[in-house]
């Protein structure tokens, strides 16, 4: 029977433990640790000394666990039967992991189905060499960091998909925002399969995920990437999606030469190019075809508030009785004359900015007056008179119609047809109670 001289491990660093093949031994058989290994010896399956860097001698002397184990002569070289196995416990930090297949989710922000793939790679360290060699190698006679890989792809790919799947749907973060929280869900991972790697003697260095993606190719994630970048135009550009649509349906209009509405839908792109598209879809259609029953010609106007077209002496709009009257009064100076000292001071304010005198703005037409001014000296609106009925303009108490819509301010008994004032009660004539 052969008896081993020297004991010893110079293999690669991707190894993480390696059995020496000949477990033919005997007394005085030097064994050799080197820096960052460690040596342990087993009998019958049972782990026994643990050796540290160094030379070391196979003695009684150095391995008294072996000693209650196998009867070893004094003074004699006696052969035995053991095996002997190095653990590597350098730091690798190269240790690279990737999803074998893209993860289905649902994208919260954009509510589409998209493929998630995610790579990265973490660094590890045997730090209970005993417990790593009993826990994991078995009959192995090499283990290397393949079959590293191999035994915790579970553990590693179970924690990985499930903090992802979480960041994207219970954090509400879209997968095209994701990457901004790699630092989180790395550190997260880490402490997550820390203690799982610890149960077997390794400690995990500096786990990282390198991307969060979606393949290439993937037609929803393309999708929405054009849909996106076609917002980001528009946001610029300064127009909305609808309104590119209506857009599109008038040139495409315009542009059928079959059409009898053609010309008509050529010359609604330019107002609406000129006007602005503020208005939905249907009042757009709705003036086109104003246009088209009322012949349109250069006097026209479009309504500021539905976009729809009518002539220059209408009052109001047709589509939505928008009041031009009202719109063209309400455009009023941004200074004011101040009846007292004649000065200009903004129309907001309550007081004249140049002798204090306060401001008493006509309702009409915003023109300073003073406190008792019965009308405004500028326009001639009645202050303190009675609301028409009809148009609810302020009409002068001593007048009977109306300044604006002509309709007579004065009312009749139901009884003695004797006029009375808005606001009575009762017939000062004949007594007659009036309806309200």
């Amino acid at each position: 029977m052969a008896i081993v001289e020297v004991v010893k491990f110079d293999g690669p660093a991707d190894v993480f433990a390696w059995k020496y093949p000949n477990s033919e031994l005997g007394t005085w058989t030097q064994l050799i640790v080197n820096e960052t290994q460690e040596a342990i010896l087993f009998k019958g399956g049972k782990a026994l000394d643990l050796f540290g860097a160094g030379r070391h001698t196979l003695s009684t002397a150095n391995i008294p666990v072996l000693q209650n184990v196998v009867n070893l002569p004094f003074g004699g070289r006696s052969p035995f039967t053991a095996e002997v196995w190095y653990v590597n416990k350098i730091s690798s930090l190269d240790v690279k992991w990737g999803t074998s297949t893209p993860l289905q989710l649902q994208d919260p922000k954009y509510q589409i189905i998209v493929s998630v793939r995610s790579f990265g790679q973490f660094g590890l360290q045997i730090e209970d060499s005993r417990k790593f060699l009993l826990k994991l190698i078995g009959t192995l006679p090499v283990f290397d960091k393949e079959a590293m890989i191999k035994h915790f792809r579970g553990v590693l790919m179970m924690n990985i998909k499930e903090l992802i799947s979480s960041y994207l749907i219970f954090k509400k973060i879209s997968i095209l925002e994701i990457n901004a929280y790699i630092s989180e869900i790395s550190k997260h991972i880490e402490e997550r399969i820390g203690p799982v790697f610890l149960d077997y003697g390794i400690r995990i260095l500096n786990f990282f995920v390198d991307s969060i993606n979606v393949p290439d190719d993937d037609p929803a994630t393309v999708r929405l990437k054009e849909a996106l970048a076609k917002k980001a135009e528009m946001d610029i550009l300064g127009y909305t999606y609808q309104q590119e649509r209506t857009f599109d349906t008038l040139e495409g209009a315009a542009r059928n030469e079959g059409s009898g509405s053609a010309n008509v839908m050529g010359a609604g792109i330019g107002l609406g190019m000129g006007f602005g598209i503020g208005g939905s879809v249907g009042n757009q259609m709705a003036g086109l075809t104003s246009q088209m029953n009322t012949a349109p010609s250069i006097n026209n106007k479009a309504c500021p508030k539905c976009q729809t077209v009518t002539t220059q002496e209408a009052q109001f709009c047709i589509s939505c009785g928008h009041s031009y009257k009202s719109a063209s009064t309400a455009t009023q100076a941004a200074e004011s004359e101040c009846n007292a000292c004649g000065k200009m001071f903004p129309v907001g304010a309550k007081f004249c900015l140049h002798c204090g005198d306060p401001n008493n703005a006509c309702e009409k037409c915003g023109a300073d007056n003073a406190q008792d001014a019965a009308s405004c000296a500028k326009c001639g609106h009645h202050f303190g008179g009675t609301p028409c009925r009809n148009c609810g303009e302020q009409v002068d108490p001593a007048g009977k119609f109306c300044m604006n819509c002509g309709t007579s301010v004065s009312l009749k008994c139901g009884q003695c047809q004797h006029e009375v004032k808005p606001g009575q009660k009762f017939c000062l004539e004949c007594g007659n109670k009036l309806i309200e």
